[in-house]
This record gives structure tokens, C-alpha cells and sequence, in this order.
């Protein structure tokens, strides 16, 4: 294994962290809090109960604007963006030629001619080169932003926002607005509870964070709780759960494309989909309930009774609102039943675990 010898990107409110006694690891090529003193659990309960907060700054906003900003993303991506209304958000993806996927998106209209793109911190160099590629063919700029992005999730994110002074109420589920200037709001996150994600100005960042982090109601949340969060919400972490081996198929999310869409073609990788759905995917991801404690992790090979390989665990942890282990990964297309029981080896034990169905925790978002 080669070493890495690249110093790791460092968050705007990097100190603000530090001062809040946060712990901090490596993420896709960023300095990240990875726990406060509080720890998983708490962090995690908290945020279901209450609000927490995350600094997602790592994560690459671009704005794509211009006479051709609709087809060029309906191009790049199985998206209608001339059908997406102003205001709202559409979950998509980055396909390569052969239906593997890039990176996963959020695309939120903002006007006739003015989209903005959410993208995972990992997969921006990546992406942004995908687009811009792209992009010479259409009359169009794709510029990325530098904010800093915070999300304030849980049932008082609203409660909390207009506490201080940010009125996002009119917003339902991925809606997405430009409450000032510079800023980009949008009514959405990555835990399945309610909550909002707001990017602004790097100068303006740490004096709206404190204002929030002032709130009684609201406590930082690390990468950790923001893993076993979306896990128990059944959502995809990129490079993990989907990767340029996995298309929209097998990884479940077909949803995400609509059907017009998936037969009218017109978009990078149609023709290689159209294909893998011809001939339906060998594969498909699921929820995976672990028996008794142990949490398995990613990685670990899932076999059948016989002993033979039949899939893989991309995801897994404890989940701490459901109060047992949870997990996802690939398994053979005909084992993808919820009950199905399969196993796997956590340190020489053998472990049973039944396919589940997704989410593990109801999604709560408001849909107004």
C-alpha cells in the first residue's frame, strides 16, 4: 500500500472545531471532526431528537448557467432539467459510458437559466472534469463555489434556523432557494430526519455557525454519527455503497431516473444501461439485519448456507436509534428478498444475517 503524502485539505471553521473539543481523521482528502466530546451515540440521538449540526464544507458546490444549462445537464446526467420546476431539487447521478457510477448529485433550479450542483468531497476533481468535458459542446459555464456548507438536521432544524434569523419555512423536501446573496439553501440532508443544508460565504460562516451553535437546541455532529445516520436511513455513501462498478440498477436507486428519461436516452451511459436493464442486474443492494451485537463492517464477503459467495457488505455499523446492528451491501438478484438469510465471518464467527428492508428508521422529511 502506497503512502499517501498529500496534506490533507483543512475546513474553513476548522478552529471553531477545535474549540469545541472535536476529534478529528482524514476524509476524501479532508481534515474532518470525526466525534465531539459527546461521542457516536449521543451525537447521533441527538440529532433524531433534536438538531444537530454538521460542517459538510468538504462537499463541492458548482453553479451551471447559461442559455444551455438545462440540456447540458440533461445530457450529462439522466435528468429532465427542463422539466425541473424553479425551487426544486432532483437526486441524480454522474454515469461514465457504462452505467457505473461516477458520483451521486443533488440538482437544484434556481432560475431559467441557473442550476446549482451538490457533489461528494471525494469525487469533485473527478466530476468536475466529467462536466467540463461536457460542457465545450454546450453553451454553458460550470464554475465551482468556494462556501462553507453547514446542515442542520432534526425535527427543531426549522425551529432553530428562524431562532436565528434564517426564515426557510416556505421550503419542503429538496426545494432549494438563495435566501441572500452568495448564499444557497435547500431543504434536504443525509440523516432521513427533516432538515436543511446551507452554504454561504466563507467571511459570513463563522458568525452564523456560532449563532446556531448558541442554540440550546443544537450540538456539533462528526462524521461518525453522520455515517450510522444514513445508514439506518437506507442512503448511499459514494465509494462505498455506489462506485463506477455499480450502475442505478443494482444499486436500487432506478428511482432516481425517471422512466421518460430511461427510454428517451440522450445521456451519458444510456445506451449501457438501457442494456444492464434489458437483461436485468445479477445484483441488487439491500438492508442487511446482522443477528445479535456485533456490527459487520464493509468489506465482509456474504455467503449462503452452503458456504458459497453470493454477495458483499458495502456498509455497516450499530445503528443507534434501532438498537442493533444494520448494514447494506450487494447481494445475488434471486437473495434480495427481505427475510432472506445469509452469513458472514466477523474474527473467525460465523454470523447469520437476514436481508432487510430499507430504511431501517422511518424518513421523516417534510413534504409539506
Amino acid at each position: 500500500m502506497s503512502e499517501n503524502t498529500a496534506s490533507p485539505k483543512h475546513l474553513p471553521l476548522e478552529a471553531l472545531h477545535e474549540e469545541a473539543g472535536a476529534r478529528f481523521g482524514a476524509f476524501a482528502g479532508w481534515r474532518m471532526p470525526l466525534t465531539y466530546p459527546a461521542g457516536v451515540m449521543k451525537e447521533h440521538l441527538h440529532t433524531r431528537a433534536s438538531a444537530g449540526l454538521f460542517d459538510i464544507s468538504h462537499m463541492q458546490l458548482f453553479e451551471v448557467q447559461g442559455p444551455d444549462a438545462a440540456r447540458f445537464l440533461s445530457h450529462a446526467c439522466p435528468l429532465d432539467a427542463a422539466g425541473l420546476g424553479e425551487g426544486r431539487s432532483k437526486y441524480t447521478v454522474l454515469l461514465n459510458d457504462e452505467a457505473g457510477i461516477i458520483d451521486d448529485l443533488i440538482v437544484t433550479r434556481l432560475g431559467a437559466e441557473l442550476f446549482m450542483v451538490v457533489a461528494n468531497a471525494g469525487n469533485a476533481a473527478t466530476d468536475e472534469a466529467h462536466f467540463r468535458a461536457i460542457a465545450e459542446d454546450f453553451n454553458v459555464s460550470f464554475e465551482p463555489l468556494e462556501r462553507v456548507l453547514l446542515a442542520l438536521q432534526g425535527p427543531d432544524a426549522e425551529a432553530v434556523l428562524i431562532a436565528a434569523g434564517l426564515d426557510l419555512s416556505d421550503l419542503v423536501f429538496m426545494s432549494g432557494t438563495e435566501p441572500k446573496d452568495g448564499w444557497f439553501a435547500a431543504r434536504s440532508g443525509y440523516t432521513g430526519e427533516d432538515g436543511f443544508e446551507v452554504a454561504l460565504p466563507v467571511d459570513e460562516a463563522e458568525r452564523f455557525a456560532r449563532k446556531l451553535i448558541a442554540d440550546e437546541r443544537v450540538e456539533w455532529i462528526g462524521l461518525a454519527a453522520r455515517d450510522s445516520l444514513r445508514l439506518e436511513a437506507g442512503l448511499c455513501l459514494h465509494g462505498q455503497d455506489l462506485d463506477q462498478t455499480t450502475d442505478p440498477a443494482s444499486a436500487a436507486i432506478l428511482w432516481a431516473i425517471p422512466k421518460a428519461v430511461r427510454e428517451g436516452g440522450g445521456f451519458v451511459g444510456a445506451q449501457a444501461l438501457g442494456a444492464i436493464l434489458a437483461k436485468g442486474a445479477s445484483q441488487k443492494r439491500v438492508g442487511l439485519k446482522p443477528e445479535g451485537r456485533q456490527p459487520v463492517r464493509a468489506g465482509a464477503l456474504l455467503v449462503n448456507e452452503a458456504g458459497e459467495a453470493v454477495g458483499r457488505v458495502t456498509s455497516g455499523g450499530f445503528g443507534p436509534s434501532v438498537g442493533h446492528p444494520v448494514a447494506m451491501g450487494y447481494v445475488d438478484k434471486q437473495l434480495s428478498e427481505p427475510g432472506t438469510r445469509l452469513f458472514t465471518e466477523v474474527r473467525g464467527n460465523r454470523i447469520a444475517l437476514d436481508v432487510h428492508s430499507l430504511p431501517f428508521t422511518p424518513q421523516r422529511y417534510h413534504k409539506g
